[in-house]
């Protein structure tokens, strides 16, 4: 095979007709005579093996000039011969003489590289820079252009320029009345016949080598300054074939005879790897670690040992994947085309109007169907189906009359079928059983809740009579049957279809209330030992101890850790409302019993807080101010017996008017009382240590229920029957007025960052207020079963509670927010019932611990319990 491809291809005639002409180099000729017996052998070689004529050229360089590692020396036919040239005497084993003549070309002269650089066109040595072969191509272009030679001296050379030959030549053109010359060319005569009879009996077209013919003409645009360029420079690889053998799209059996596979780009031979048995192949695979990822390349028939990329490319082939490690196959979906029809009118011309009316023809085929479905005459398939199991069943036939007949009603529309009673029992017999009849405690419970019916176990009185003769005419028939002939007569016929509204929709989603805790679930302590119901009770500020007020006129301290009951003071009134002062540093309770407010020291705690609170309030501080005679005819600070200081009454406040509410302020100077009896002097705020008290409002606004102090800035919040009032204490004047919307309030309780208001009512409902959002309830709950008592908010936890006459006290969780743009979370959380009813009474009071998440109670079963 041709090593130098590209200067090959320069050849425009057939390899066995062209010769190369002399070329003279800087003035000097060199020649060297070829020796043609050679030549006379040339008919004898196979056309198969004639793909050595390239190969065994010498060309005069230190390069071996046989062809790659299996041609040069063997041969698969032992009649194939080689060409050598005729001044070497080309041999295998005779590497050294070719060594001497190399050696005498190079002293001889210096410039004989440029001399060879026409030779290279045939070699096998590896081509040599862009530059030099841009010169040699076009030099080797000029030599094309002069006169050919004789037909017979081509054939002499053997159809390929050698060495020796162009030397020859070209010292002929110089001396061409030599002697020598003109017998060559007379030799030359006499066996140009010779060689016509061996170019008849090889056949006169060219030969062709197997897998080489003549090389087809290269595409210009590949060369630019007569470089060779890449075509896949630019990065297209799309079209590019897999040049490992050369040999094309053969059956690859066809060398199943030969030692190699084919040829590589270069031209040379890929030999066929060693063929082993299969004792070999198993010792391979027990040695070599790679035996498992190696496969046979059938292009070369040479062993490839597959890299891990390899691997895992096949792998993901294997499994059904996509072959791209980058892949992922988890990304979302992009619908690139939609997958909806889409319908593209070719005219946009509106419908005519007679499409938008129904077909008559229609309408009435319906209207059959709909009536043969009413009727009964036609039946869907389930229908029928249902129908038909029925019939294999037992048959059943009812004794009497009923009215469950369907299929008779259907002939009446819309019939409205009438409210099912509950069959009759025992107490609604003429004669019922005596354990049936009412005692006194029942009908008066029965009585009692004429308001609320629906808590009646019976809608009536069950009465005996000895025989159905004296049974009375039943009084209400008549109205009962006007009101059912009037229920039938605005009943609406049109039938709605109903919303599907699910629970969900309508109660909000709250979070869970495992997820609020800590709130109290458990009922921890009971403190008994009042004799009458409990008004009110009340926390120290450290949480230590408990006051109560009852209506047994007495007021007891108690021990929170152990429900011990410390102290009992007597009051000689029914107590209505207690409350330990707030302040830390005084140990003080207000008492409101009857017309009298008692500030009491409990002499409970540190014993220097206790002497200290005396010293305080042991001498009256003098004042000089006069008080008006509205003031003195309503209240007046009075001294108290021997009997109530050794009990701890220290200071005794009468007023004019029962008391209802007592209540302090933050700081712990002042406090206020609520007389709901006393008109336009229904409230008092009173200063300690002062010993003065005064009336903030001139005129009755209505029945002041309750007041209380703002914990952060000087309002007083006044709550009469239906509306709560917020006043400013400095500037003396109305800020807001808020609607509860009800028609009885109870109490209220604000939040400790006073922003919230919570207000109770006797209806059954609370209202939560939003101070800064609006004067209307920001939420209504209706917990509670009966009149609500009283409120408390925790001051550390996001807890409050309320207790109602339905006995249960219910703590629910209120969290506020300082983002103003959020709401406040308002969650029921637990009912805790452990209070007994007494007289329609159940719980009265609540209030939380100071520091845990703790609640007490209060209720008209005389206890205080502690739930935790």
């Amino acid at each position: 095979m041709v090593a130098n491809k590209q200067k090959a291809t320069k050849r425009k005639v057939p390899v066995s007709e062209e010769v190369e002409k002399p070329k003279a180099n800087n003035g000097k000729h060199h020649a060297k005579v070829t020796d043609t017996a050679d030549d006379e052998s040339a008919s004898d070689y196979y056309e198969s093996d004639e793909e050595n004529l390239f190969a065994n050229i010498d060309n005069g360089n230190d390069e071996d000039s046989t062809d790659s590692e299996g041609e040069g020396g063997e041969s698969d036919d032992e009649d194939v011969q080689e060409f050598e040239s005729a001044d070497s005497d080309f041999e295998d084993e005779s590497g050294e003489d070719e060594k001497e003549e190399e050696e005498e070309d190079d002293e001889g002269d210096e410039d004989e590289e440029e001399d060879d650089s026409a030779d290279d066109v045939n070699s096998d040595s590896s081509p040599e820079p862009d530059e030099e072969e841009s010169d040699d191509e076009l030099e080797f272009e000029e030599d094309l252009a002069e006169p050919e030679l004789p037909q017979s001296i081509q054939k002499a050379v053997g159809g390929k320029p050698k060495k020796g030959v162009v030397a020859k030549l070209a010292e002929d053109e110089d001396e061409e009345d030599d002697e020598e010359t003109r017998n060559l060319l007379e030799a030359a005569q006499k066996e140009d016949e010779k060689l016509g009879e061996i170019d008849a009996a090889l056949g006169t077209a060219p030969v062709k080598t197997r897998g080489v013919g003549i090389f087809p003409p290269e595409a210009k645009s590949r060369f630019k300054g007569g470089k060779n360029q890449d075509e896949y420079a630019g990065g297209d690889t799309s079209d590019e074939e897999d040049i490992r053998n050369t040999v094309g799209n053969i059956p690859m059996h066809w060398y199943d005879e030969y030692k190699h596979i084919g040829y590589d780009w270069e031209g040379n031979r890929l030999i066929k790897p060693p063929k082993t048995d299969a004792i070999d192949d198993f010792l391979k695979k027990m040695e070599d670690p790679n035996f498992w990822r190696t496969v046979k390349d059938p292009q070369t028939g040479q062993n490839v040992i597959l890299t891990d990329e390899d691997i895992g490319l096949i792998k993901r082939i294997m499994s059904g994947k996509n072959p791209d490690e980058q892949y992922s196959d988890y990304e979302p979906w992009i619908e690139w085309f939609t997958s909806e029809v889409e319908k593209m009118p070719i005219r946009n011309i509106p419908d005519h109007k007679r499409s938008f009316l129904p077909s008559k023809s229609e309408k009435q085929k319906i209207g059959r169907l709909v009536h043969a479905l009413k009727m009964g005459w036609a039946k869907t398939r389930a229908e029928t189906e249902r129908l038909a199991a029925l019939n294999k069943g037992p048959k059943f036939y009812m004794i009497w009359e009923s009215d469950h007949g369907k299929e008779e009603m259907r002939r009446i529309h819309d019939h409205v079928v009438a409210p099912k009673r509950p069959l009759p029992g025992h107490a609604e017999s003429y004669n019922p059983p005596p354990e049936y009849l009412f005692n006194e405690r029942e009908l008066a419970e029965w009585n009692s809740h004429e308001e609320e019916p629906w808590k009646r176990k019976l809608h009536y009185i069950p009465q005996k009579f000895n025989s159905l003769r004296e049974v009375p005419y039943y009084d209400k028939y008549i109205r009962e049957r006007f009101l059912r002939c009037l229920d039938l007569y605005l009943c609406p016929r049109g039938k709605r279809t109903r919303v599907t509204v699910g629970p969900e929709y309508l109660i909000p989603k709250l979070p869970s209330p495992k997820d609020l805790q800590p709130f109290p679930t458990l009922q921890n302590l009971i403190y008994k030992g009042h004799t009458d119901m409990i008004r009110s009770i009340s926390i120290e500020p450290k949480g230590e101890y408990l006051v109560t007020g009852s209506d047994d006129q007495t007021v007891k301290i108690w021990e929170v850790s152990t429900a011990r009951c410390i102290r009992t003071i007597p009051t000689g009134d029914v107590v209505r409302s207690v409350a330990w002062c707030p302040n830390s540093k005084i140990s003080l309770i207000a008492v409101a019993s009857g017309k009298r407010v008692m500030l009491i020291n409990p002499q409970v705690g540190d014993s220097l807080l206790v002497k200290k609170t005396d010293d305080l309030l042991a001498e009256a501080p003098k004042s000089e101010t006069v008080d008006n005679e509205r003031i003195t005819t309503a209240v007046q600070w009075v001294d108290f017996t021997d009997e109530e200081r050794r009990s701890g009454v220290r200071i005794v406040i009468n007023h004019f008017k029962e008391i209802k509410q007592v209540t302090w302020h933050g700081r712990g100077d002042y406090f206020a009382t609520v007389m709901p009896e006393a008109a336009n002097r229904s409230v008092l705020i009173h200063q300690l240590s002062k010993r003065r008290s005064q009336f903030p409002f001139s005129k009755s606004k209505g029945l002041i229920q309750c007041v209380l102090f703002h914990p952060v800035k000087p309002c007083l919040f006044v709550a009469t029957q239906r509306h709560v009032r917020v006043y400013d204490l400095v500037k003396q004047e109305l800020l807001k007025k808020l609607f509860p919307s009800c028609k009885w309030i109870s109490s209220m309780a604000i939040h400790p960052k006073g922003d919230n208001l919570l207000v109770a009512t006797y209806e059954k409902k609370m209202m939560w207020f939003d101070l800064d959002l609006s004067t209307r309830p920001y939420q209504q709950l209706k917990l509670h079963h009966s009149a609500i008592r009283n409120v408390a908010f925790h001051l550390r936890y996001p807890l409050f509670a309320s207790a109602s006459d339905d006995r249960s006290v219910i703590v629910s969780h209120g969290m506020v927010y300082n983002d103003l743009l959020q709401n406040p979370l308002i969650v029921p959380l637990r009912r805790l019932e452990h209070h007994e009813r007494v007289n329609d009474f159940g719980a009265f009071d609540v209030v939380f611990h100071p520091t845990q998440p703790w609640l007490f109670s209060s209720g008209a079963d005389n206890t205080v319990r502690l739930y935790t």
